[in-house]
């Protein structure tokens, strides 16, 4: 039964890219002449439905704690666990609206679903690239400059071990947040690697949490909060893991 929903979940994911390619095209056009309500418009509508329709062909239920939590003045920096090729439609579901990723350059290589990521704000990071990472942070951080709020998994990678746990959280993730003042929100991803990473990479039916912790004010932080901060937080995600 598994292959079967991998299968649907393939068909479903680019399907859906292909059935709407004309609204991609109007969301192109519409970047290239600085119409931003217009993109923002159809990414709102069109890649939540898009994610969702992903958790539903295979058999995925979501629920999502905490999403008062998540400023509504200006624009802040979601720091999340990364434990599954789930986690990005997991999030763009799952939060109140979807935003930009800090993402690996592989998928910046697939067709339509690259596209689809430049329009929503997505930045794409070559990891073993020092001079690579530190321009793509550099964009991220201009993003949020500019108003818009951004997501990070600042593992880098996806975390391996048992449910419950988490890797390194590296410091350069969290320098976006702290260069803009942004506030920093917590968000624990449980139950997503289940979904396909231990099922022999083939798609299980099963069910996911996301809690979206208290913003953590980065404004005016010392030195020392700054240095503190990524262990901080991953402390607070374990937390909400357990």
């Amino acid at each position: 039964m598994s292959i079967f929903r991998t299968i649907a979940m393939f068909i479903y994911l680019f399907g859906y890219m292909i059935l709407h390619y004309g609204i991609l095209r109007r969301a192109e056009r519409a970047a290239a002449a600085g119409d931003t309500t217009t993109v923002e418009q159809i990414v709102n509508q069109h890649i939540p439905r898009w994610s969702r329709g992903i958790l539903k062909v295979t058999g995925v239920s979501l629920s999502v704690e905490g999403l008062e939590n998540i400023p509504k003045d200006g624009p802040c920096v979601f720091v999340a666990n990364h434990r599954s090729y789930y986690d990005i439609p997991l999030l763009l579901a799952g939060l109140e609206k979807p935003h930009g990723i800090l993402a690996k350059e592989e998928l910046e290589k697939i067709p339509l679903l690259n596209r689809w990521m430049k329009l929503l704000g997505c930045v794409f990071v070559q990891r073993d690239d020092v001079r690579a990472s530190v321009r793509a942070l550099n964009d991220a951080t201009a993003i949020v400059e500019g108003g818009r709020s951004f997501v990070i998994f600042p593992e880098g990678t996806r975390y391996k071990g048992e449910e419950g746990g988490a890797g390194e959280f590296k410091a350069g993730a969290f320098r976006i947040a702290v260069k803009t003042g942004a506030p920093v929100v917590p968000v624990a991803v449980t139950g997503a690697r289940a979904l396909f990473e231990t099922n022999g990479n083939r798609c299980r039916p099963g069910g996911v949490r996301i809690k979206i912790m208290s913003p953590i004010q980065t404004a005016g932080m010392s030195k020392a909060e700054q240095k503190q901060l990524p262990d901080a937080v991953r402390q607070s995600i374990l937390a909400a893991l357990k």
